[in-house]
Formats: C-alpha cells, sequence, structure tokens
C-alpha cells in the first residue's frame, strides 16, 4: 500500500501554457489541481515565445466577420498534415480549439486579438486563410502577478519594462524605415511606452503576457504551482497511473497522489544531448535550440522506461535557422528571411530553397541537402548595405553599425565586394557571384523561377510592401556586403508521447495507459512533420490540455470521488 504525503485531484507536471491551462479547467470544473515546476520559474518555453495561437474559426474570426468553418480547417490540415497523425486527433483538435479559446476569455483574466493578415504558413492550398487564424494575448501589467511576477520566466530578448506592442505592431515596426504604418506603428508603441512610464506600468506583452495573464488567473483560483520541483517517476496501482514522485523544494522527495489523473506538460527533449544524438539527424546539438533550458525529455524518457509507451516524431522539431551571436542565446530569424534584398545560401554559394518559406521548411531544408561535399549546415545569410540601411537584423536597427564585437568574433563577416566575402566565408567566389546576379535579375522582374520566392501570402506577410514588384525580393548589389552563419535551430523538439485525441498517453499496441495524460510538445504533435499556421505549438499544447481535463470529468471514477472530502489538499 502506498504511503502518500500529498493527495489532489490532478497532477500537471510543467507550467507552460498547456499546463496552466489544464489547471485552470480542472479548477473551473470543482477539481483540485497542482502544477509541478522543475524550475525556479514558471512559464518555460511559452514564456519565451510570441504566445499566438493557431485557432481555426475562433469567435474573433466570426465577431470580426472573417470566414472559417471547422472543415474548411479540417481539409487544410489534411493537405498539410495529411496522414501523418490520425484523423481523429485532427479532427480533434480543429473541433475543440476555439471552444478552448472562447472558454479562457470568458472564464479567466486572457483576454486575445485577433492576429490579423498573419496567415497561414500554406495558405495557397486547400483550406488555407490568407487572413490568418492565429489568436494572441493582449499585453498586460505584471504588478497583476504581485509578488509572482518575479517568478515569471523572463525571455534572453529582454523588452525594457514601458515597451508593450502585440506581434502585428513588432511586425510594422520592422518597416519603420521604409512604410508610413511603420512610422505610425512605432510613434504609437512609444507614446504608449512614455504612458507606461509615468504610470509605472511593468508592461508584459507576446508569450510573457500569455503566461502572466494564464498565472494571473491560476493566483485567484488558488491553484498552485510547485516551483523547484522536479518530476522524477510515477507511481502505479497495476497499470494505472495514480501519482507521482517529486523532488519538491522544501519537503523533499514527496509521493503525490492524482485521484483523477497526470498530465504531462513538461515540454520535449531539446536541452537533452543524448536524446537528441539517438533521434535526430546530424549535426545536432543543444547548443541551437531557443527552447527553455527545462526541456530535457525527463517525463518523455520514463514514460518510456516505466510505462512502455509508445512514442513518435522524435526525429523531428520545430525547426528554424538561428544564429549565435557572442555572448547570447541563439537568434530564431523570422522576418529577415523574407525582407528583399538578402538571400540565404549554401557551402557552395548556391540557394537551396525558399528563404521566405515558413521556418520549419527552411530548417527541413538544411538538413534534407546537407552532405559533408555540400555542407548546409551551417548556410549563410547574405545581405547587402541597402539591407542594412532599411531592416532590422538580431535587434540591430536600421542604419545603426553592427557592435565591434560581431565583426571581431567572426559572427558578423563583412566585405566590400561579394569575391571577397566569399574568400572569408570559404565559399566557390563564383558561385556566389553567379548566384546573385541571377537572384538579382529575378528581384528586378519579381519572378523567383528557382524556388518561388514571395509567391505565397505567408511569404509577403514579412515582405517589404513598400517594395516592388515584389516585396519579399530586392537585388543584392550595395557594398560593402555581409554573411552572417545561420544554424537548424529550433523552437522546440515535436516528437514525444503518443496520445490518443483525448490526449491519453499511448502502449505501443495502441492500448492507453490509465490515469495519464500528455500535451504539448511532451506528446507527439498533432501536426506531423508541418507547421500549418502561427501558434501551431502553443494552439494543439493548450488544446489538448483542456480536452485532458475534459476527459477525466466525464468519465471520473465515483470511488475517487467519494473520498476526496477526508483527504490531505496540497498547500499554496
Amino acid at each position: 500500500m502506498v504511503e502518500w504525503d500529498h493527495t489532489t485531484d490532478v497532477v500537471i507536471v510543467g507550467s507552460g501554457a498547456g499546463g496552466m491551462v489544464s489547471a485552470l479547467y480542472a479548477a473551473d470544473n470543482g477539481l483540485d489541481a497542482l502544477v509541478l515546476e522543475k524550475s525556479e520559474t514558471y512559464g518555460g518555453s511559452s514564456a519565451l515565445s510570441g504566445g499566438g495561437l493557431w485557432i481555426p474559426a475562433n469567435h474573433h474570426m466570426r465577431a470580426e466577420g472573417v470566414p472559417d468553418s471547422v472543415e474548411k480547417a479540417r481539409i487544410y490540415l489534411k493537405e498539410t498534415v495529411g496522414d501523418r497523425t490520425t484523423q481523429a486527433k485532427q479532427d480533434a483538435y480543429v473541433e475543440n480549439a476555439r471552444e478552448m479559446a472562447q472558454w479562457l476569455e470568458e472564464n479567466t483574466r486572457m483576454e486575445f486579438t485577433r492576429m490579423d493578415g498573419y496567415a497561414d504558413y500554406y495558405p495557397e492550398r486547400p483550406g488555407g486563410m490568407g487572413q490568418g487564424r492565429g489568436l494572441e494575448p493582449v499585453p498586460m501589467d505584471g504588478r497583476e502577478l504581485g509578488g509572482e511576477r518575479e517568478q515569471l520566466n523572463a525571455m534572453s530578448m529582454e523588452i525594457p519594462g514601458p515597451l508593450s506592442f502585440t506581434a502585428g505592431e513588432f511586425h510594422d515596426i520592422g518597416f519603420v524605415m521604409t512604410t508610413t504604418k511603420g512610422k505610425l506603428a512605432a510613434l504609437k508603441v512609444g507614446v504608449r511606452a512614455i504612458v507606461n512610464l509615468v504610470r509605472n506600468v511593468d508592461a508584459l506583452t507576446m508569450g510573457q503576457a500569455l503566461i502572466g495573464r494564464l498565472r494571473w488567473s491560476l493566483l485567484e483560483a488558488n491553484v498552485p504551482i510547485w516551483l523547484n520541483s522536479p518530476f522524477e517517476e510515477f507511481v502505479l496501482e497495476g497499470d494505472r497511473v495514480v501519482g507521482v514522485v517529486a523532488d519538491t523544494e522544501h519537503d523533499g522527495r514527496v509521493r503525490l497522489r492524482a485521484r483523477q489523473g497526470v498530465i504531462l506538460a513538461a515540454g520535449g527533449f531539446a536541452h537533452n544531448e543524448a536524446m537528441r544524438e539517438k533521434y535526430q539527424q546530424h549535426p545536432i546539438t543543444t547548443d541551437w535550440t531557443v527552447a527553455h533550458e527545462g526541456n530535457t525529455g525527463d517525463t518523455i524518457q520514463a514514460g518510456i522506461d516505466e510505462l512502455g509507451a509508445a512514442v513518435d516524431l522524435m526525429d523531428d522539431a520545430w525547426w528554424g535557422p538561428v544564429s549565435l551571436p557572442p555572448g547570447k542565446d541563439p537568434m530564431f530569424h523570422v522576418a529577415e528571411r523574407n525582407e528583399p534584398g538578402a538571400i540565404i545560401v549554401n557551402g557552395q554559394g548556391e540557394r537551396f530553397t525558399n528563404e521566405s518559406a515558413s521556418y520549419v521548411d527552411v530548417g527541413h531544408a538544411m538538413y534534407e541537402h546537407h552532405s559533408e561535399e555540400n555542407p548546409h549546415v551551417p548556410s549563410y545569410f547574405v545581405m547587402d548595405q541597402r539591407f542594412k540601411n532599411r531592416y532590422i537584423f538580431e535587434m540591430v536597427f536600421p542604419r545603426q553599425p553592427f557592435p565591434s564585437e560581431y565583426l571581431d568574433s567572426g559572427y558578423v563577416t563583412k566585405a566590400d565586394t561579394l569575391s571577397e566575402l566569399a574568400h572569408e566565408l570559404g565559399v566557390p567566389a563564383d558561385n556566389l557571384t553567379a548566384t546573385v546576379n541571377r537572384f538579382n535579375t529575378f528581384a528586378r522582374h519579381g519572378t523567383d523561377t528557382d524556388y518561388d520566392r514571395g509567391a505565397s501570402a505567408y511569404d509577403r506577410y514579412y515582405g517589404d510592401p513598400s517594395h516592388g514588384p515584389n516585396p519579399c525580393l530586392g537585388t543584392i548589389e550595395q557594398g560593402p556586403f555581409y554573411a552572417v552563419k545561420m544554424w537548424p535551430g529550433d523552437l522546440g523538439t515535436k516528437g514525444g508521447l503518443l496520445t490518443d485525441e483525448w490526449a491519453r498517453v499511448l502502449r505501443e499496441d495502441g492500448s492507453i495507459i490509465e490515469g495519464l495524460y500528455a500535451t504539448g510538445n511532451n506528446m507527439a504533435s498533432v501536426m506531423g512533420h508541418t507547421y500549418p499556421g502561427p501558434g501551431s505549438t502553443l494552439g494543439p499544447s493548450t488544446t489538448f490540455g483542456y480536452l485532458a481535463v475534459k476527459d477525466i470529468v466525464e468519465n471520473s471514477s465515483p470511488a475517487n470521488a467519494d473520498d476526496k472530502a477526508g483527504s490531505k489538499s496540497p498547500a499554496a
């Protein structure tokens, strides 16, 4: 007979968005919930993110008259994800994501706004939408969190306290040098910053706002988060998971009973070198990921070793090109690849993909084309002075020179001519020159006949609307020229425990491991090998966390419910 140190209804491992939504929905349904977090801060990778959620046919779209439907989204996932994940799981997502998002807004401190114009990543495919399906959190004042504000996981790219903006405003500011809309956005954000400064507002935005609003809601619902309390192992009764062992900050190693279920929301294995070496394509390293350092795959490995759980998609990640600025965390490059006047080339000085495609596709392309004879890891982002004068690169603003340490360290390579740049990089000068000349011809005519850059509405979202004839194609001809190495980094790993449409963890034979659920990067993604739109990590994470609790509520054990009154509940 197991001797329990604490008992609750639902134990949630991990304090990212999926874990927090699970806890809030459990509390809203009268269940006691406890969130375990291994780190000294809460929020995980969700707090480091842009904070967007891909929510098809959501209530904000409906209110603004943007046409969409569950059936249209179902068709789109079939066209992008295909049969790499089950139809039942895809249907569960598109049918319940909007319900989850509306429930959040109506029952918690969450406030969303629509990411207008942020297109699906394949908007031209059947069911795709150029207007986008994303929602993002409205910025909030961190003072609402009281003493819990200091434990919010901080972004590596710190945004000064008074600054507050949406993803759309940040997008527009990227064109502050070239568009009136960019200048107005910068002015609007600047005025707001002054007001925030005068009022002493601690502005939280994007992923910080998402997690901040969820934590604010948990505080009001009296749902505790135990920080510095890593998961150690599962506790079983027969084949059913009935609790976990955790190494807690105050009580040491404790057994936590979960009367109704355990929900794993602890992220993937982005920072587990051994697991990445085992499952993923080489070259690979934890040095290129921008995921939270606590994502070490503990619960995934425990599921495999202790429960015989099935896993899937372990070879994949939410890839994207990153650069490695000296003394800083990796920089994940989203917008720069779409702006006119730059290309990405391989070790032979040749283009190999549509640079403006989704970051996952560019990451996949780097690996798919890589070989010892023709290296693509690293690749090189090549730009000219005109590009540098017009656009932001790695938070270095237009016309602002690159810091000397960037040049001295070799992070940025600078040369007066393309031939000299090629020599510095060690790539064939004739190839690089020919590649740029060919690209310049495309730019002048507005059509990339090699890779169709700028043909998609997604490409053009981050393209410069003031530039023609193609907002993503600009000549590279004004020296000096610059190059930065690009590596296949990631937002996190995509593989994890195999789950069904209710987020229940499965064994290799397809049977359900009773009492155990997983969401977020802890589970194998419903999106398969692709990335359908902005928020394709956080949307499923929150939705399947919600569905896990819905399954618990609809199938709760009367025997477990009867002994609730006499049990010991965890303290906040």
